[in-house]
């Protein structure tokens, strides 16, 4: 019997794999986090299966999502960036990288703790439709703008939602799909 999915996930093929092992599932540790952000970023204005094909390319362009390594990045490293065809070249969200990274590197508690302290707590009506999955909520919002505080950019609330989603911190699988959870709690 087929499994099914939320209506995206089937798609693409890199979708599948993505909705099926990924997006929806908790991620910790400040790096891996920090990928999801700076991709997240990226994908602004762009389609999410560009930067899923492209994510290798990420990985290996931005040392592994290091934090401490993207930080040390100086302008030779973003003129290589620039270059760099098996990304997106865009000179603001390279630059945003960077300078998030350095933000990161200034979190007390780390990026981890802060991004999960605006995860929902308790149960939520899970959407039955992809129609009624929001682009945005007042978590999401209130995570956007503590980044900017702290000197985060390039992480608006809809960037902010869409982090949450992919990291597990909100579970939007809808309904009638496999992955969804027992009684709409994330």
């Amino acid at each position: 019997m087929e499994r099914v999915r939320c209506a995206w996930g089937d798609s693409a093929p890199e979708y599948v794999v993505y909705h099926d092992e990924e997006w929806g599932t908790e991620l910790h540790g400040d790096d891996a986090l920090f990928e999801r952000l700076c991709l997240e970023a990226f994908q602004s204005g762009l389609s999410w299966l560009t930067i899923l094909r492209k994510r290798p390319a990420f990985r290996a362009a931005f040392a592994g999502f290091s934090i401490d390594a993207v930080a040390a990045f100086t302008a030779d490293d973003e003129a290589r960036l620039m270059a760099d065809a098996g990304i997106v070249r865009n000179r603001a969200k390279i630059a945003a990288a960077v300078r998030n990274a350095r933000a990161a590197q200034q979190l007390p508690d780390g990026l981890d703790t802060l991004l999960w302290s605006f995860a929902p707590s308790g149960p939520r009506p899970r959407p039955a439709t992809l129609a009624d999955v929001p682009a945005t909520s007042p978590s999401s919002t209130a995570m956007a703008r503590e980044l900017k505080r702290r000197g985060f950019v390039f992480v608006g609330p809809t960037t902010a939602y869409a982090l949450m989603q992919a990291t597990g911190m909100v579970d939007d699988h809808v309904a009638t799909c496999f992955r969804a959870t027992g009684a709409g709690t994330p």
